[in-house]
């Protein structure tokens, strides 16, 4: 793990089965006529080795699928060129048709109607050859990650991210301090067990003081958002294919989200999901800009293939709850408001007297979506180890181009907006960094903030 002094945040984180992605690519069609190019055809052809050399940083061989593309877009091309010679000779024997008649030459008119009708045909033929080869296509395009920013560091593993800000604010605990699972245990907080048997491993049941603790962060988080300028909105938590596919979810993690098969609904991974797409297929004024909205939903993730001691209790959940800041920045503001949303979750993060960290995301280690991340964790003082509870990101116009979210600028002309959020916090390796960190002989102490929301300051 790399380390650097902070300075500015901003000069410095089951693949679907054969039946789903068919099922998927059979519906990628509707979404994908009102959408623009995820990376645009003009980006990928008019400097090939340098959209290859960016998406490597990312860990991405995608030089294959760019020749794919070419091919595909040179292929669309020619038969746009043929289709569009095949309507003019149509359009030119129409003319004739009319002139023949109206000399009287009745069997060349006939002769010529044959011509135009097999014309005609050749032009079914061809306009659906050319919408297979748009959609096979957009098929490749959508396969390929957002370009990472300049300032990513180079790195394939979570090794490689850089830490750009250490909080060392360590707590003094008892002798052999006990893991948040076995503290959840003795208080009777959180009943693991009881979520297996209700469910399956990964839905625990939160109890008394436990469940009392999550609704008090749930509130504060949101209090403290909204306090900022952020509007509350309450989401659905399932949404559509077209969501999924606007913030770039699908078909990128169609594996990891759980489906709803019958109204083809997922259910969310984040609030990102639903409160970004509240703005597809919209057009903004200009003066509208930043929109800063904040949710809270809980979240479901498949999580297929975790397991070991770091899933261990609270570390790993497939529902979880958590609160989540979007904002929509004009592209020359976006990178000022990924620092403002960075100063913000630390603010968040330091009221809870928590030691954290934050990080900048090596190429290897960032989403699909985004250009820059800024992950902040905290420290597990019993685990003795950092925990993950929030990543903030910016997108550039990666997810704006899915959703069609654009504005109008001073000259009336239509321009993608940038998409950011974070995290603003994950709850569950809060909850686990709060009972470890705060663990006293008397019981775990609140944190003064969460006193009011508690209406407790200890567990005991």
């Amino acid at each position: 793990m790399q380390k650097i002094a902070l300075g500015s945040v901003k000069d410095e984180k089951s693949s679907p089965n054969e039946d789903n992605e068919q099922r998927f690519l059979l519906t990628l069609r509707i979404i994908i006529k009102k959408t623009k190019n995820m990376l645009t055809l003009k980006q990928l052809r008019d400097d090939k080795e340098l959209a290859i050399a960016r998406l490597a940083k990312k860990g991405v061989d995608a030089a294959p699928i760019i020749a794919k593309i070419e091919e595909l877009d040179d292929k669309r091309k020619a038969i746009q060129v043929e289709l569009d010679n095949c309507l003019a000779e149509q359009n030119k024997a129409a003319k004739q048709i009319g002139m023949l008649m109206g000399q009287g030459k009745r069997d060349e008119a006939e002769a010529m109607k044959q011509q135009v009708a097999q014309l005609k045909a050749r032009s079914v033929e061809l306009s659906a050859d050319h919408q297979k080869a748009q959609d096979e296509l957009q098929a490749q395009i959508v396969l390929l990650p957002n370009f990472p920013a300049e300032i990513v560091p180079e790195g394939r593993t979570a090794e490689d991210n850089v830490v750009v800000k250490l909080v060392e604010n360590y707590s003094e605990l008892p002798e052999n301090p006990l893991p948040h699972w076995e503290l959840a245990s003795k208080y009777d907080i959180i009943d693991f067990d009881l979520g297996v048997k209700l469910t399956g491993a990964g839905f625990p049941v939160y109890k008394g003081k436990g469940a009392r603790l999550q609704r008090a962060l749930i509130n504060y988080f949101l209090d403290y958002n909204t306090a900022a300028g952020y509007q509350e909105v309450e989401p659905p938590v399932m949404v559509n294919e077209a969501s999924g596919f606007g913030t770039g979810q699908l078909p990128d993690k169609e594996g990891q989200m759980y489906h709803a098969t019958a109204d083809n609904f997922y259910l969310v991974p984040t609030a990102e999901v639903p409160v970004t797409n509240i703005y597809r297929d919209v057009i903004l004024d200009k003066k509208e800009f930043p929109v800063k909205l904040t949710a809270y939903t809980p979240c479901f993730r498949r999580e297929a293939g975790s397991y070991g001691k770091d899933v261990r209790g609270l570390n790993r959940l497939h529902q979880f709850d958590k609160v989540e800041i979007v904002q929509l920045a004009l592209p020359e503001n976006s990178y000022e408001a990924l620092d403002g949303m960075v100063a913000h979750v630390e603010g968040l993060v330091k009221s809870l007297g928590l030691p954290y960290r934050i990080l900048r995301l090596c190429g290897g280690d960032m989403s699909f979506t985004s250009a820059l991340t800024y992950d902040f964790e905290v420290y597990s003082e019993a685990q003795q180890r950092w925990l993950e509870v929030s990543s903030v990101s910016n997108f550039e116009s990666f997810q704006a181009n899915r959703l069609k979210l654009r504005y109008k600028d001073e000259n009336k002309k239509t321009q993608l907006a940038h998409t950011l959020n974070g995290s603003s916090l994950a709850l569950p390796r809060i909850v686990a960094a709060l009972l470890e960190n705060n663990q006293t002989e008397e019981g775990i102490r609140i944190p003064e903030v969460l006193v009011p929301y508690t209406g407790f300051d200890y567990i005991k």
